[in-house]
């Protein structure tokens, strides 16, 4: 499509050696003209559009003569069939208007490559195939806004013309009248199965201005993107740059709600009753038997930093998180009407023609006839599913026996400052054990999930990609956000009281909150496994696996006949096939959930979300154009599904924060004792107003600290 666009727009006359130069490496033709050999037939003058590499193990042995007469095993019978099918699908590469060049011998073992090039009339007809809109000689000019928001839109353009890519920009100015292209349809072109290795185009590098770390800080040069990619990935980078873009005022925010936290951390009162050795509260012991009274005011550092995430400003935060989050989708909504308008997208009917597809149209009567194997499928699916999810819940609960089980152990240490130490050690290596199982399982889902979904065949690409996304991002979700949900709203609500504790096995207490409440271990939890996710499935899946790959496999190919300077077509072999945008989407979509479900917890997200992106942005650029082969463009008019799970997680999240705030934050006690209970309406006494009395002569017989060094002088604890 790209090729059919750009052509269409030289002149006639200028078509027989025509040129499409996306290379802008140092903004010189010169370097760009060299950059593109190997990019070319032979002759110099037409261009590569397309690759088909193949092995053809006879490696150019002679014919047999007429009376000759070979038996040829099993295995030779098939590689025949292959190259009989590749002659016959070549012949009709070539009568249907298409030019081929082949290699003039066998090289890299074998490996030999059909070099397409779409000479006019070819490109005319998929022009009219694609229904792909050209523009006419008429033209309009299109008005922006006057006054002051012309103004600003000026003073933005030369606030913002050094953080533009240097690239050609289309004029916005402007807008030609476009028409589909017309022609007689004559047909549908298919790939043959398992004849040719691979099918791709050539990379025609996209680099300098995009895909380096070094311009993190410019713009994306979208409509180049989509030139060079196709309209599907170019919404992908666009909606990404906009997200990432809309990170920046919710990361500021989120730093001056920090930054509220700790200027006014010692003016909190509550903080500073608790921590007061004066005016210092015995509390009950946490365990029977074997633990002893402590001090309230021992866990005066927990109560501190729970002020720097527990704090009005968070409530603030929260609705203006929800806020930003219904912003964000109608702002993307309104980028993507305007990138289908300026993209020619008005109007496009997403014709899918995929190899199912056209094998179950082709077998419609005996895909009837198995209704009921169809539904016993997606029961199957279903109860598949839920046992995924039923294994998820199970590693969560693993994980709570293992807190409380080493919450026990240590606590019969006899290290002073190994007790003192249980709630810091138990809760960090807790959260690290949920960071390694969600990390486990969560490759383990996107296999099953894409298991289940082939099972059910679906009719058409697009229904196999929307029912892979649901599944996969049910099951991902369950796993990624289900020890953060136990924390918020099931933690320390089952504890019972002294003497009367609840037990797990007959033998542990139930876990409970710090005194300073769950908020702050909610924050640890949620910053651990958001910033563990993006650290290692980022650095070390998405950048050092594929360096590591690139490093073992460099000898292997090493080859005495392979000429010292490769072609285009040998390079792009040798990179990974594209597999898809749905890996990419989920782990934004997922970070997204991490930025608005919990952010009440922790205000951060935002802005350790904004640094990974600033990174991602430019790290997915480097892979689309150095480590993958160059995928056949695909049109699309949206991003799919993708924006209706974005809605549907915007609209959790206010619930959700709402109810941190109500069941898991202590401002909603606060404000009741400031404005109920208070006497002078300030915030003294709120400790002791929610602190209760435990007479000690109540504890049950066997249930008494022992030895306990002034259990005598102790009638109430709290």
């Amino acid at each position: 499509k790209e090729i059919v666009q750009t052509y269409l727009t030289i002149p006639v006359h200028q078509r027989g050696s025509y040129l499409i130069i996306n290379n802008y490496l140092d903004g010189t033709q010169g370097e760009a003209m060299d950059s593109m050999s190997g990019m070319h037939f032979r002759d110099s003058n037409r261009k590569v559009d397309y690759v088909l590499p193949g092995l053809q193990p006879d490696n150019g042995q002679h014919a047999p003569q007429e009376a000759e007469v070979i038996e040829l095993d099993p295995l030779d019978t098939l590689e025949e069939e292959k190259r009989l099918q590749r002659e016959e699908y070549e012949c009709n590469l070539v009568a249907a208007g298409l030019e081929i060049e082949k290699d003039t011998e066998n090289k890299s073992q074998g490996l030999n490559f059909v070099r397409i090039h779409a000479t006019w009339q070819v490109l005319s007809r998929e022009a009219e195939l694609l229904k792909i809109k050209m523009p006419t000689k008429k033209m309009y000019e299109i008005k922006e806004e006057g006054g002051i928001v012309k103004k600003l839109s000026e003073i933005w353009r030369k606030l913002s013309e050094p953080l533009q890519p240097q690239v050609p920009q289309e004029d916005t100015k402007m807008k030609s009248l476009s028409y589909p292209f017309s022609r007689e349809k004559i047909y549908f072109t298919l790939i043959a199965n398992n004849v040719y290795d691979a099918a791709y185009p050539l990379h025609d590098l996209l680099y300098r201005e995009w895909a380096r770390y070094g311009v993190f800080y410019k713009f994306q040069p979208i409509d180049l993107i989509r030139k060079y990619f196709g309209e599907k990935i170019g919404l992908y980078f666009a909606w990404l740059g906009l997200y990432t873009e809309f990170l920046i005022p919710s990361s500021v925010v989120g730093i001056i709600v920090f930054l509220y936290g700790c200027i006014t951390i010692e003016s909190d009162i509550p903080s500073k009753e608790m921590c007061d050795q004066r005016n210092s509260f015995t509390m009950c012991p946490l365990c029977d038997k074997f633990c002893d009274y402590w001090n309230l005011s021992s866990a005066c550092s927990t109560a501190r930093a729970s002020h720097l995430f527990d704090n009005p400003a968070t409530v603030f935060f929260s609705i203006f998180m929800a806020l930003w989050a219904t912003t964000f989708l109608e702002q993307w909504k309104r980028l993507q009407m305007r990138l289908s308008y300026f993209w020619d997208l008005t109007g496009l009917e997403e014709e899918e023609v995929s190899f199912i597809s056209l094998i179950i149209e082709q077998t419609e009567h005996i895909i009837q006839c198995f209704c009921l194997k169809a539904s016993i499928i997606v029961k199957l699916t279903c109860m598949y599913i839920s046992l995924q999810i039923t294994l998820t819940f199970s590693a969560v609960f693993g994980v709570i026996v293992y807190r409380i089980t080493t919450s026990a152990a240590l606590s019969l240490s006899t290290n002073e400052t190994t007790r003192s130490n249980v709630r810091v050690t138990v809760t960090a290596t807790a959260v690290i054990i949920n960071l390694v199982v969600i990390l486990i399982l969560d490759e383990i889902y996107g296999a099953v999930a894409k298991w289940l979904t082939e099972i059910e065949v679906p009719k058409t690409e697009k229904t196999f990609e929307e029912r892979l996304i649901l599944k996969a991002f049910l099951l991902k979700f369950v796993n990624s956000y289900a020890p953060i949900f136990y924390v918020a709203f099931f933690k320390g609500r089952f504890v019972g009281r002294p003497g009367h504790y609840v037990y797990v096995f007959d033998g542990y207490r139930m876990e409970e909150c710090a005194p300073g409440g769950c908020l702050m271990e909610l924050c640890i939890q949620l910053s651990i496994i958001m910033l563990g996710k993006q650290l290692i499935q980022n650095n070390l899946f998405e950048i050092g696996i594929p360096k590591m790959k690139d490093e073992r496999t460099e000898p292997k190919e090493m080859d005495t006949n392979q000429p010292k300077d490769p072609q285009q077509w040998d390079l792009d072999y040798s990179l990974e096939p594209f597999t898809g945008l749905t890996p990419e989407y989920m782990e934004m979509i997922i970070q997204f959930g991490f930025v608005t479900l919990f952010v009440a917890s922790f205000p951060l997200a935002p802005l350790f979300a904004l640094l990974n992106n600033i990174i991602e942005v430019r790290l997915d650029a480097k892979k689309f154009v150095t480590e993958l082969r160059r995928p056949d463009t695909v049109r699309a008019k949206d991003i799919g599904i993708w924006y209706n799970i974005l809605s549907g997680i915007g609209k959790l999240s206010v619930i959700i924060n709402a109810f941190v705030i109500a069941v898991t934050s202590d401002f909603i006690p606060r404000l009741m004792y400031q404005y109920a209970y208070s006497q002078n309406g300030s915030m003294h006494g709120f400790i002791n107003h929610t602190l209760s009395y435990f007479n000690v002569s109540h504890l049950k017989a066997g249930t008494q600290p022992e030895n306990s060094p002034f259990a005598q002088d102790i009638l109430f604890c709290r």
